[in-house]
């Protein structure tokens, strides 16, 4: 059955690079722009909507499109966290679909390894957060929070840390066949729960890489996708979700992912079943085991067996996931991981990505981003694309 689409993806770019000591956040915004549009054959006099968060420096879209040179007459700046470059997609979508622009551009850039973050914590954003009064006097640290959320996941459904190594396994599995993955090595369940603990239950191969780098996107409409060939990739559905403490009404072992994933389902007509690729966002992996419940690949509860039943393996499992390797092993630009889980949708249904671990005749992809923390506050984004000409 062919599916309609009211906008495609017609271009994709990876920074190379995992540690940028020698760029700028506004160069790094710039090359991963070059490299989308390259990919798409557009240049950037083609590019009438722009889109980014708060990695981008300065006034965000009015100070990128100076620098880049954009002509642009529409520009979307949403903050989501992690997730705010699968919740750019939907919006460059509405926006296309609305007749405010044509071709949009999306990017993430950033140096969160260069200038030396880790996952311990992140920027202090200072007064602006409502939250900071009542929480920093306490000193939570972003592992610390998943893994109170991995520790009450594992009290409620009895879930192991030897079933969340091997949501790891498979990362290393895919990231061996990635020239650019930061961890390389195939690692075993073993490696995983022998590696030093960092927040109980969590160890460090549980959390995922910091890297510099970023990418880019190029959404366009319809009729620009026909001049530009079949290798545009087609937007089916699309959701976003933002789930809070509710003033203390909350169950952690429950992600956005709830919500944005059923709204994304429901608009492209399809089920969890049909998918034949995911990228989920993997900052830890709890964060994948809860994702992969809460987007209705398994039952709620029942995410430790089907991953350590190797589902998540390509070529192997029933849902190849993160096949260049996801923030566990290949990157994690700017804390913000989103982007790249788009990125290797795209490559799937193009069919571009590493023989090793193309998934066969794929022609649905899911791509999901999570942002904030699961313990906390959680911005969710879905995307359900489709093969050019399924």
């Amino acid at each position: 059955m062919s599916r309609m689409s009211k906008a495609y993806i017609a271009g994709i770019y990876e920074h190379p690079t995992r540690k940028a000591v020698d760029k700028t956040i506004p160069q790094l915004h710039a090359e991963v722009a070059i490299g989308a549009l390259k990919d798409a054959g557009l240049t950037k006099d083609d590019v009438d909507g722009y889109f980014c968060d708060g990695d981008a420096p300065g006034l965000g879209g009015m100070s990128m499109a100076e620098y880049m040179g954009l002509n642009i007459t529409y520009t979307d700046t949403t903050e989501t966290g992690g997730s705010s470059y699968v919740v750019h997609v939907g919006h460059a979508v509405e926006a296309i679909a609305a007749g405010k622009c044509n071709v949009a551009l999306i990017t993430l850039a950033g140096r969160p390894r260069a200038e030396g973050l880790t996952t311990l914590g992140a920027r202090d954003r200072g007064g602006e957060l409502p939250e900071r009064g009542f929480e920093i006097p306490y000193a939570p640290v972003i592992t610390n929070m998943y893994g109170m959320a991995a520790m009450r996941h594992m009290y409620e459904y009895g879930t192991t840390s030897e079933q969340l190594a091997w949501i790891k396994v498979a990362a290393s599995h895919h990231a061996q066949h990635n020239e650019h993955a930061m961890l390389r090595d195939v690692v075993t369940v073993e490696d995983v729960v022998n590696s030093p603990m960092i927040s109980d239950p969590l160890h460090r191969l549980d959390c995922c890489v910091i890297s510099d780098g970023g990418g880019a996107l190029i959404v366009v409409s319809p009729e620009i996708a026909k001049s530009l060939g079949d290798r545009c990739v087609k937007v089916l559905g699309h959701g976003e979700a933002v789930k809070h403490l509710n003033g203390g009404n909350f169950d952690l072992t429950y992600t956005g992912a709830a919500k944005s994933g059923p709204i994304a389902f429901a608009e492209a007509n399809v089920k969890p079943a049909d998918i034949d690729y995911a990228s989920i966002y993997d900052s830890f992996t709890i964060t994948v085991l809860e994702t992969i419940e809460d987007l209705g690949f398994c039952e709620k509860g029942q995410g430790g067996k089907f991953v350590s039943d190797g589902n998540l393996i390509s070529g192997v499992g029933k849902l190849p996931f993160n096949t260049d390797g996801g923030g566990l092993c290949n990157n994690h630009p700017s804390n913000r991981g989103g982007m790249t889980k788009v990125i290797e949708a795209v490559r799937q249904l193009r069919g571009e990505a590493h023989p090793r671990v193309q998934v066969p005749d794929c022609t649905l992809a899911l791509a999901h981003g999570t942002g904030g923390q699961i313990s906390t506050r959680t911005g969710a984004g879905t995307v359900i694309l489709g093969r050019n000409d399924a």
